[in-house]
């Protein structure tokens, strides 16, 4: 039991390394969005397009990667995903529009195999009491690479670096991380695994609980300031709207995903600490709620530079919370399955409302080169109405945490 434990920890601790390397690739487009455009001959907007897409591959393969885990375990399926993130960094360096596009794909898809394959670890080798706090630590790792992501690739390429050279630096690392994984993923687990009917019977089981889609939606409303705003838009919103120049920008613009580091694990924690979820969760996204309204309407000075965006960052870590949840509300055997499904729908939002953010703003500014501050109110507004929904749905969440939660039967949590 001990040497198994040891191997699921060295498990997860690498593909935790994997989760960092893959956020490093999803926010890096924020802060080199004048080489991008200048690159592929696109608008700013059309670079925030190019960039969205890779969340038309990380959500709908959510559903993929979470069935896979369930049925094949993390060690046949995680290291071909981050096999796909490298060969689509790759195709990203190629400077070819229509490479580029499909690299982005790719990256998302492979990439989502990095949390769900996590998560599928740290809650089926190690103590349910834990389940929040090891979830929360794994988005550490994941928020720990958006934040580098910025601040360390933002001056590497404000230093020179061409900004292909980066991606083809990843898209080998990416490969290397592949081999990583197939050696160092335990592979008793997997041959361990029973099956539990079809696929579509995981899928009919998790989908068809309301407690499910709630997870989802909670979480993605949470997520979007941070991967739409903040990852997207955040370096330009700081220059355009308030004058911060480039280098300044991305440092602030940085500490959203290192609040996020320090957010994850702490309400985690608390969260099993106190053994309820949905405090912790309606608290964070409140916070959120405001530190969202003072960026976009407070009177700018009032707070240290860099305090706004860390405290909105330590907040947003509410949003992992619901991926412990729904796995409390479903069937055990169907875990890799509930991750998969909370992960679609929330990324499903990343997905569809980017681009549409993208063109409130391009209308707000009636197609401007340069934008101001009342287009990013107008444009961003919305985003305050979606945490403050966020709040509202948290308390028709099922309790189910330890303190709160009674004894359920499996038929009860599969169709509440």
């Amino acid at each position: 039991m001990r040497r198994e434990r040891k191997a699921a920890t060295v498990g997860w601790l690498v593909m935790a390394v994997y989760y960092f390397y893959q956020y490093t690739l999803r926010s890096a487009p924020a802060v080199m969005m004048p080489q991008l455009s200048a690159a592929f001959g696109l608008t700013a907007a059309g670079v925030a397009s190019m960039a969205g897409l890779f969340y038309y591959g990380y959500s709908p393969f959510s559903l993929v990667a979470g069935i896979a885990m369930d049925r094949l375990g993390p060690r046949r399926v995680v290291p071909i995903g981050a096999a796909a993130v490298g060969i689509g960094a790759l195709l990203f360096a190629s400077g070819n529009t229509a490479l580029a596009n499909a690299g982005r794909l790719l990256q998302g898809a492979g990439g989502v195999f990095a949390l769900v394959g996590a998560a599928y670890i740290a809650t089926t080798n190690f103590p349910a009491s834990r389940a929040a706090t090891l979830i929360g630590a794994t988005q550490m790792f994941g928020m720990a690479g958006g934040s580098a992501g910025q601040f360390v690739v933002g001056p590497m390429i404000a230093s020179g670096m061409p900004w292909n050279t980066f991606w083809a630096a990843m898209g080998i690392a990416g490969v290397a991380i592949a081999v990583l994984l197939y050696l160092l993923l335990p592979a008793r687990a997997a041959e361990e695994r029973v099956t539990h009917g079809s696929p579509w019977t995981a899928f009919g089981v998790v989908f068809r609980n309301p407690q499910s889609i709630l997870c989802g939606i909670i979480a993605g409303l949470i997520f979007i300031p941070t991967t739409i705003f903040d990852m997207v838009w955040g370096v330009r919103f700081l220059q355009e709207a308030h004058g911060v120049e480039y280098g300044t920008a991305v440092l602030r613009s940085a500490t959203v995903p290192c609040g996020w580091i320090i957010g994850c694990p702490f309400l985690g924690f608390l969260s099993d600490r106190i053994g309820r979820r949905r405090p912790v969760i309606a608290g964070g996204a409140g916070v959120l709620l405001a530190c969202l309204a003072w960026i976009l309407y407070g009177t700018p000075g009032v707070f240290p530079p860099y305090v706004l965006g860390l405290v909105a960052g330590i907040a947003s870590g509410a949003a992992m919370l619901p991926y412990t949840v729904i796995k409390e509300a479903n069937p055990p055997e169907f875990s890799g399955t509930s991750t998969g499904v909370v992960n679609f729908v929330n990324f499903t939002f990343s997905a569809l409302l980017g681009p549409v953010f993208a063109g409130l703003l391009v209308a707000a500014s009636g197609g401007a080169d340069q934008m101001s501050l009342e287009h990013y109110q107008s444009a961003f507004q919305p985003l305050l109405y979606g945490v403050a929904l966020a709040i509202v749905l948290t308390f028709f969440l099922r309790e189910t945490g330890p303190a709160g939660r009674t004894a359920i039967p499996v038929e009860a949590m599969a169709t509440p």
